[in-house]
């Protein structure tokens, strides 16, 4: 008995001290099938359909960032290094790689992988066409795992033939303008005095999407050839690729680079390099971040006017309050707890939402794009897990903090005109 009186009375001062929540919880409960019930739903869909295209929209530009970037780099790498040089051609002046840094980059903890490369001008011959292109002629060193999500036929080309490898890889964009296929003969001209011709064989066709900077220009082979042509000894290249462990410090790296390398090298990142994709990235980031703050200010303004329009519908149940002896702070406390609820309902709500369109265009890939204009065929998806809680977290704290705003009504609400409010 003495238990049991003890648990009623614990439970009756809990009631007292947590008696906003109490309150708040009793009104939902009786607001089923009425106009407040209707309000709540309109509520907790403002904020779902919010946090759901704020989700979507930003696990898009993940996805934008992530592939536009990682198809460059396993292009071109994170930073370039060649001669200083006044000419403006693709062919670079020849450096010897046969260095300390190249051989032991392991002890630069910020260097996850050096390769060398070569460029030379030619043009392919191939039934009848004729195109102008960029050999890039690659070392055993090249990193082909990164390289080969934009292989779309056939295979990379085999580099361990004792002399030089005579397959190369060209672009969708070369093969279609040449109809070449996989395993087909091209003749190549190589630009220089005097002109040398190869024949080659076509391993595989690849894809980047990136026209302008890539699949326009560029045929990929064996840097032996290049050496070749060019009488470069086995340790002479264009330039090195490299590739850094950390993106979001790779300003440091260059610096670094230039202080380990010689005077005459020139260290530069891709992203200087072609700097206009860059900046269309940032762009699009601007762009996210207004329309975020457009719509955090919808959200915003919706429940402001939903919590004024439950705070007039409850007039009388504030006044009778207020006669009880109740102070402003339990009466706000009461809306306050409400608009939480349905906050916390709309959060739910938008992840699943958000989340679930993603998920199908993810796995799916329903909505294409024009590869020409978005440098890809879909839209991706990138998934970010610290985006979506910064979301989420963002989106509560502001809304709480938002409902302060119309409680401040209640402290103007006349006890004994409100009662007779109708």
């Amino acid at each position: 008995m003495l238990l049991t009186g003890y648990s009623a009375e614990a439970s009756k001062i809990q009631i007292i001290l947590n008696l906003p929540y109490f309150i708040s919880n009793r009104i939902r409960k009786e607001q089923k099938n009425s106009f407040s019930s209707t309000i709540h739903k309109i509520a907790v869909a403002t904020i779902g359909i919010g946090l759901a295209t704020m989700i979507v929209s930003f696990l898009i530009l993940k996805g934008f960032q992530q592939t536009v970037k990682e198809k460059i780099f396993s292009f071109s790498s994170h930073i370039q290094v060649t001669r200083y040089t006044i000419n403006n051609s693709y062919e670079e002046d020849p450096i010897d790689f046969n260095t300390d840094f190249y051989h032991n980059y392991e002890t630069y903890k910020f260097i996850e992988h050096v390769q060398e490369y070569a460029h030379k001008a030619g043009l392919i011959k191939a039934k009848d066409e004729v195109l102008g292109v960029i050999f890039k002629g690659l070392g055993k060193s090249f990193d082909d795992e990164k390289f080969r999500e934009n292989i779309i036929e056939g295979d990379f080309i085999d580099l361990s033939d004792s002399s030089y490898s005579k397959e190369v890889m060209v672009s969708k964009v070369i093969a279609d303008k040449l109809g070449l296929e996989v395993g087909d003969d091209l003749i190549l001209y190589f630009l220089q005095n005097p002109p040398r011709l190869r024949k080659l064989s076509v391993k595989g066709i690849y894809e980047t999407n990136l026209s302008e900077y890539y699949d326009d220009k560029f045929v990929l082979g064996d840097i032996r050839l290049v050496q070749r042509l060019n009488n470069w000894s086995d340790s002479t290249a264009g330039g090195l690729e490299i590739f850094v462990k950390d993106l979001s410090r790779l300003d440091q790296a260059e610096e670094a680079l230039e202080r380990i390398l010689d005077y005459d090298m020139y260290v530069e990142k891709v992203s200087d390099k072609y700097i206009q994709v860059f900046e269309w990235l940032q762009l699009i980031s601007r762009q996210v971040n207004i329309f975020l703050g457009i719509i955090l200010a919808v959200v915003c303004v919706n429940m402001i006017s939903i919590i004024l329009i439950l705070i007039m519908e409850r007039t009388q149940m504030i006044g009778l309050l207020k006669a009880f002896g109740a102070v402003n702070g339990l009466i706000r406390g009461i809306f306050v707890y409400s608009g939480i609820q349905l906050i916390s309902k709309g959060l739910l709500i938008g992840n699943g939402i958000g989340l679930g369109i993603c998920a199908i265009q993810y796995f799916f890939k329903v909505i294409p794009l024009n590869p020409k204009d978005y440098y890809m065929s879909f839209v991706p998806i990138g998934w970010n897990w610290e985006i979506v809680l910064i979301l989420n977290v963002l989106t509560f704290i502001l809304v709480t903090l938002i409902l302060m705003v119309p409680t401040l009504v209640i402290s103007r609400i006349n006890p004994i005109r409100s009662i007779r409010f109708d």
